[in-house]
């Protein structure tokens, strides 16, 4: 794989972004098992490992950095029926409930929300659209919990609003 890996680094002007879990316990960063082959690996010495933590929304930096994903998302949609809010605004409690604060789970429902709205001809998303959608099975399984908690107001994805 290492020498894959420096072909296509010396050849081509790219850069290469590999996703995965549990990538290094698999041996990508050090082509053995052993301290002494990991001394010598060229791919873990030419690797920069970054992780990509869930969103959270205990404090107030989380919840904004929720909201402006959100709004991201929402500018980048092409359904015809959209609006400002759509997903920021309108959907906060239930995106995140849905996705448990991960960005693979958020852009599967999404995707695949947008997909259904075409389909369909509502043009927009909602709750009863997303309702027919259906996502990972890690994000269902922590559904249940953050519904209850959004619900109940224990838990809150959306950022206070300050005054203008």
């Amino acid at each position: 794989m290492s020498n894959h890996f420096k072909y296509i680094a010396n050849e081509f002007p790219v850069t290469l972004l590999l996703i995965g879990v549990g990538l290094e316990t698999r041996g990508l960063f050090s082509e053995g098992t052993e301290y002494k082959n990991a001394v010598l690996a060229q791919t873990g010495r030419r690797t920069t490992r970054l992780g990509m933590a869930p969103f959270n929304i205990n404090a107030e930096r989380g919840r904004s950095e929720w909201r402006n994903m959100l709004l991201a998302i929402e500018e980048r949609i092409v359904l015809s029926g959209k609006r400002p809010g759509m997903l920021a605004d309108d959907l906060s409690d239930y995106l995140f409930a849905r996705s448990s604060g991960h960005i693979g789970s958020l852009m599967t429902l999404i995707n695949r929300g947008c997909q259904r709205a075409v389909r369909t001809g509502t043009e927009y998303i909602d709750t009863k659209l997303l309702e027919n959608v259906k996502n990972d099975a890690a994000a269902e399984r922590a559904r249940e919990e953050l519904d209850q908690a959004l619900t109940s107001g224990r838990l809150v994805s959306r950022p206070k609003r300050t005054a203008e």
